[in-house]
């Protein structure tokens, strides 16, 4: 709420149904989605998908209204059967306290930069994949 104009309304929504985005004509959504701490074998996730109804969630609100998604994460995910739905992408990774870091760059006080310090994957299937393996 601190980054946008006081006439912004801001409504916050855990878990909304696509019934609850339809009704409520919204312009657009931020849609914020990741997993929870972990550590070690906590955070195991065999087919690293969205967890904790994150999946439902891209799927309520982006196939009812244009959408950023954020994702939180401390690892790639599979995000690709959401991209056709969304406007905008952000990994976010794990920005702990300082979730402002992520607000400035998508509300355009500062710009995105960086690169990847690994491929993001299509699929777990391509696992492992490195720079130079025949299906990079």
């Amino acid at each position: 709420q601190s980054a946008v104009s006081p006439s912004t309304e801001v409504v916050y929504q855990e878990n909304p149904d696509a019934n609850y985005v339809k009704g409520q004509g919204f312009s657009y959504a931020i849609v914020v989605v990741g997993e929870a701490p972990y550590a070690e074998t906590a955070g195991d996730n065999l087919n690293l998908t969205i967890p904790l109804g994150g999946d439902d969630t891209i799927n309520n609100v982006c196939g009812s209204v244009k959408c950023l998604v954020i994702l939180v994460s401390g690892r790639p995910l599979v995000i690709t059967p959401y991209l056709p739905l969304v406007e905008a992408f952000v990994a976010a990774w794990l920005p702990g306290s300082e979730g402002q870091g992520v607000t400035d760059v998508i509300f355009g006080d500062y710009g995105f930069q960086g690169k990847l310090s690994r491929t993001w994957f299509k699929s777990v299937d391509q696992l492992p994949m490195n720079v130079g393996d025949k299906h990079y």
